[in-house]
């Protein structure tokens, strides 16, 4: 994996972006030849499909969860 030093990534931060989302490989950022960050190419999040029949009700979902807890105190 190719890395760039901090300081190199700091003067150069926008085009080392583009660079990453343009080619799609990762980047590692040094500090003093230590790593310290890694810069992931977007991917996008996955599609979302419907919801329909993914829900389980189970008992009274209209009623107080703990009805007697709601007494008023004498």
């Amino acid at each position: 994996m190719p890395s760039l030093s901090v300081s190199e990534f700091k003067a150069t931060c926008l085009a080392v972006l583009e660079d990453v989302k343009k080619h799609k490989k990762r980047l590692l950022i040094t500090k003093r030849g230590k790593p310290i960050a890694e810069i992931v190419p977007y991917e996008g999040a996955p599609p979302r499909g419907p919801l329909k029949d993914t829900v389980l009700f189970v008992g009274d979902i209209v009623s107080p969860v703990a009805e007697k807890d709601w007494e008023a105190s004498q």
